[in-house]
């Protein structure tokens, strides 16, 4: 779906400034999201400690013309390609957008709020009822003002059936969320204390949640209790109620019996006079709850209830944010540091003690200040202090004002407390856990990912200098090769060549390229945690790190059947729609692709009976563009892609982009450039064609830690390989193969520069030292020795070793220290 600007103009009653042509498929609120620039719509959303206003240079550099502002940019004024969208809230130009959007479609839609719980009943409502019907759901927990319209906007022709969260804060919030979500079948699953210090009262919170249903056909809520029975009857809704009970058996649904083991729990009920059961593997007691949710809105849409039955017994877990991970020193970390209350709290330390099972793991738990709440901090405290001990938690280390101020409260074998987490971790209280079991649980403002990573489980006088501006200057050289309108990718995969993925990936964003690649899931995260925000793309994704992707924003190659299918179940299980994925084409490489001849409909056909993916880009790979002999070749495979990227372009109203050159293909093949080219060793500074180094990056370079004197006729190293035909100095430097330093490279094969002069490496090369001839050498102890650099290209070792410099580049080890510098 789509709509023209002129449409868009109209609905959120703006003043237009510009008169580029325009149909907008996507809006976008987050600069760090964007996707397909040429139809979207960017509204420049103003918060306390943000401004969209300001990036969209930024955004008009990626190619996006079309913005709703509350002023244009100063900088942007004498813009003339750009539709500006004046509008005095752009918030509610958003809300506007998405309630008309809504509008067009006569189909139910759900809509779920409450405290706790909704992100799990919209998601088992979604495993229940998706296989027969089309569902648009909210991506994650999009539940607020910005992420209810971006969720309702997902809404297009083939939705048969919408589910949306609704959260709120404040009072006056749900009346604006109403109009956008526009429910007919309404579900609250409870009233907790979150958020409460911004309500007068729980009844306050319930009357204002209950806004969300004011024009619903039906209304699913637990009738036991008591609170929301009475808000419901105060409401004088005229929707019908399905108000299931586990004690009034006059309802028409209701809970006969509930019968837990240790495999699950099973439940047996009573509809309109018919009894029935189903199961759940889950015993928790908010599990049962929200399936009970799920049960009223699958009876009330007259889902049979044998399967029911048989999709509750397979109901799959809402991804979770705990994380258990390796600590330091024997510990098991489990890290929840992104969100901190007492219900969720519950939950972690019961997870703790599941795991803690060994009596000789002590239970540590890291709790920061639990925030919203509304409770007095006396009261809360108190409540918290008694979990924490009913939980047998051994050790608390607690951060903050509120939760310090209650350590009298806390009983148990050892305590500390801290303001802050600054002060936490330069207290030396972190290197005291030994073979803990450790729960990290705070809220966001504490930053307990800093805690975290200090956690988990790298000196060395070995060093790889890294020269951003060679990188640069790389770059340029490539760039200036390309058309204006080319866009680039550039690979960042195994570490950056070895370089280091995150200085490298921040220097490529400043210098705006379009997309950074990497070779696995891990990798991508890495750069995202390290805050990179432009487009990743995963080329050898693998189905386990799927949620990994999800997490990160990070587009994976897609290159077969069986592996679509796992990431549209992947996505759809997650709640992820439209997300993007690269299509690659197998044309001649025989390594990875869809074939080119034979799967395009079928993978066209596909694509469209789902909405968990959509293709961003459509790509392939040159087998043998770095050298002349196969330009034949080369050439057959150019056009084998273009034929089949045109038919699955023919499928898809959105642009989907086209690349196939890598680094040999822009020099050599400059009218195969299509719509973006692939950018990987040229960046690193070495010419694929020619094999020469442009401007060298990287330097591995170590220091001469000893100096021997040694007779001729003695021997050096492991198995007295280093033969010595005179009297020699021999060197030893800190590197050996567990850095990279391959061992062929030893007895005489290669050399080393020291003070700019040929120095052999002497016998077998070690794990981690190796013996360099240094006897013609003017040195001394604590010289450098370089490895490969300016002066000693990496090229002369990869000839030495009968190898590409890749393999000398990507084999730097982790443990090898990166410097990076401009010079």
């Amino acid at each position: 779906m789509s709509s023209s600007i002129e449409e868009i103009v109209s609905v959120v009653g703006a003043t237009r400034i510009g008169e580029r042509q325009a149909s907008i498929s996507w809006i976008l609120t987050d600069s760090r999201s964007l996707c397909f620039p040429e139809e979207t719509l960017f509204f420049a959303l103003k918060a306390k400690r943000n401004d969209g206003h300001k990036y969209i240079p930024e955004l008009y550099a990626r190619g996006v013309y079309n913005f709703v502002v509350a002023e244009v940019p100063e900088e942007m004024k004498n813009c003339t390609d750009v539709n500006f969208l004046v509008v005095g809230n752009v918030l509610k130009a958003l809300q506007r957008l998405a309630g008309k959007h809504r509008e067009q479609y006569q189909v139910p839609v759900i809509g779920i709020t409450g405290s706790n719980g909704k992100t799990v009943v919209k998601e088992w409502l979604y495993q229940l009822l998706s296989p027969d019907k089309r569902i648009i759901r909210s991506p994650r927990s999009y539940n607020s003002q910005i992420g209810v319209p971006l969720s309702v906007w997902m809404m297009d022709e083939h939705t048969e059936l919408g589910i949306f969260e609704a959260g709120i804060s404040e009072m006056g919030e749900m009346e604006t969320l109403e109009p956008i979500i526009r429910p007919t079948i309404g579900v609250l699953t409870n009233i907790g204390g979150a958020h409460q210090e911004n309500f007068s009262s729980l009844q306050d919170k319930c009357m204002e949640k209950l806004l969300l249903f004011k024009e619903c056909d039906v209304i699913v809520y637990n009738g036991d209790n008591e609170l929301i029975r009475d808000c419901v009857s105060k409401s004088l809704f005229t929707a019908r109620e399905i108000a299931w009970s586990m004690k009034d058996p006059e309802r028409p649904l209701f809970i006969e019996k509930i019968e837990k083991d240790a495999a699950g729990t099973t439940i047996k009920y009573r509809y309109l006079g018919f009894f029935k059961e189903f199961r759940i593997p889950y015993i928790d007691d908010a599990s049962i709850e929200n399936s009970l949710h799920c049960l009223a809105v699958a009876l009330y849409l007259m889902v049979p209830t044998e399967v029911i039955a048989e999709r509750m017994a397979h109901l799959e877990p809402v991804a979770m944010r705990l994380e258990v991970k390796e600590g330091k020193n024997g510990c098991v970390l489990i890290n929840d540091s992104y969100n901190s209350d007492f219900a969720s709290l519950d939950i972690a330390l019961d997870f703790m003690a599941r795991r803690s099972e060994d009596k000789a793991r002590r239970r540590t738990l890291i709790l920061s200040d639990i925030l919203e709440t509304g409770q007095p901090g006396k009261l809360l405290y108190r409540q918290v202090a008694e979990l924490v001990h009913s939980r047998g938690v051994d050790r608390l280390i607690g951060v903050g004002e509120e939760i310090s101020a209650s350590s009298s409260r806390f009983d148990v074998k050892e305590k500390q407390f801290f303001l802050t987490t600054e002060e936490l971790m330069a207290s030396g209280v972190l290197e005291t856990l030994r073979n803990d079991i450790v729960l990290i649980k705070g809220a966001r403002a504490f930053h307990f990912d800093a805690v975290s990573d200090f956690l988990e489980l790298k000196v060395h006088e070995t060093i790889l200098e890294i020269n951003l501006n060679a990188l640069v200057d790389n770059l340029n050289y490539y760039r200036n090769k390309l058309k204006p309108e080319t866009k680039l990718m550039c690979m960042v995969k195994a570490s950056a060549y070895g370089a280091g993925p995150f200085e490298v990936a921040k220097t490529l964003e400043e210098h705006r390229v379009d997309y950074l690649a990497v070779a696995v899931a891990d990798e991508g995260a890495d750069l995202r945690k390290a805050g990179i925000t432009c487009p990743i793309v995963i080329m050898n994704p693998e189905a386990t790190a799927f949620k990994t992707m999800f997490a990160y924003r990070l587009e994976p190659n897609i290159y077969g059947f069986p592996i679509l299918e796992e990431m549209i179940k992947a996505a759809e299980r997650e709640g992820v729609s439209n997300f993007p994925i690269h299509i690659k084409i197998d044309t001649g490489m025989h390594r990875l692709g869809f074939s080119p001849h034979q799967d395009m409909q079928r993978l066209v056909e596909r694509l469209h009976r789902q909405s968990a993916v959509i293709p961003r880009s459509v790509f392939s790979h040159l087998a043998g563009s770095d050298s002349e002999r196969f330009d034949a070749f080369t050439r057959k495979q150019i056009e084998t892609f273009e034929a089949a990227a045109a038919e699955l372009q023919a499928g898809f109203g959105v642009k989907i982009l086209r690349h196939v050159c890598n680094t040999a293909g822009i020099e050599r093949y400059p009218g195969a450039q299509f719509d973006m080219v692939r950018l990987g060793i040229g960046l690193y500074g070495i010419d694929p064609f020619t094999n020469h180094i442009l401007h060298n990056v990287s330097t591995l370079k170590t220091t001469i830690l000893q100096i021997h004197d040694i007779p001729a006729d003695e021997t050096v190293g492991y198995s007295r390989k280093g033969v010595l035909y005179r009297d020699s100095r021999i060197a030893t430097i800190p590197i050996g193969y567990a850095d990279g330093l391959n061992r062929h490279l030893g007895n005489g094969h290669a050399y080393c520069l020291v003070n700019g002069k040929k120095a052999p490496y002497v016998g077998n090369i070690c794990m981690d030292v190796c013996m360099i001839d240094v006897t013609d050498i003017d040195c001394k102890e604590g010289d450098k020795a370089i490895i490969f650099g300016d002066d000693l290209p990496v090229t002369v070792l990869a000839e030495a070793l009968g190898t590409i410099p890749y393999e000398i580049l990507t084999s730097v080890s982790n443990r090898v220290k990166r410097v990076y510098f401009q010079g």
